[in-house]
């Protein structure tokens, strides 16, 4: 796969929408690298002993993604659900940063470009399909920080569950939080579509 090629891919499928920002699924987008070009490498640039920059008590990461032997760098402010900068973050921001900047440098390669300068869909995408818009946006802004990342934790799990191939046991994990309706609706913004589906699809079993 070329260069010309992943901008041309269609990423929409594989993205979130979160408080008007559009996330391509870290997963995803490092395996259709890896399709593109199996040499393909990235790296967490280090400021001494630490994978990020302090800025005034706040962090930016940098991820260096090499693809085709060509070398690009991205950087990303360490960011809370409000999409601000966190003072002194731990080191779960600091992961989750460090992935999604992995994800915007592989964008400069082509692949999910068109999502950073606000298009639906690349030049030659298919002039019919539109980027559906949850009903659930805006989900997670009454959610307290705290309680945001351990839902984002769950998320993790469920997800990783899913894509081992067995739903049925991320269902039990979800019904063994015992979350209210309005955790459980910003838990639903926090999983990728195909994750969504397949717990639908087990839930119909």
């Amino acid at each position: 796969m070329s260069i010309e090629a992943l901008l041309k891919k269609n990423v929409n499928e594989h993205v979130e929408k979160k408080n008007g920002l559009s996330y391509l699924s870290w997963a995803w987008a490092w395996a259709e690298a890896l399709r593109a070009d199996p040499t393909a490498t990235y790296k967490v640039e280090m400021f001494g002993d630490k994978c990020f920059m302090d800025i005034n008590g706040t962090a930016m990461v940098f991820v260096t993604a090499t693809m085709f032997g060509k070398p690009m760098t991205c950087q990303l402010p360490v960011m809370d659900y409000r999409n601000k900068a966190i003072p002194n973050p731990d080191a779960f921001a600091v992961n989750t940063a460090i992935m999604r900047c992995m994800t915007k440098a592989l964008a400069l390669h082509g692949l999910g470009m068109y999502l950073y300068s606000g298009e639906d869909l690349p030049e030659e995408g298919d002039k019919h399909e539109k980027v559906i818009i949850s009903p659930t946006q805006g989900a997670q802004d009454n959610i307290p920080i705290d309680e945001l990342r351990y839902l984002e934790e769950v998320a993790i799990e469920l997800i990783a569950m899913c894509e081992q191939g067995d739903p049925r046991e991320a269902l039990v994990k979800l019904d063994e939080e015992n979350l209210d309706n309005e955790q459980k609706i910003a838990l639903w913004t926090l999983l990728p579509s195909k994750v969504r589906s397949a717990l639908k699809k087990a839930k119909e079993m």
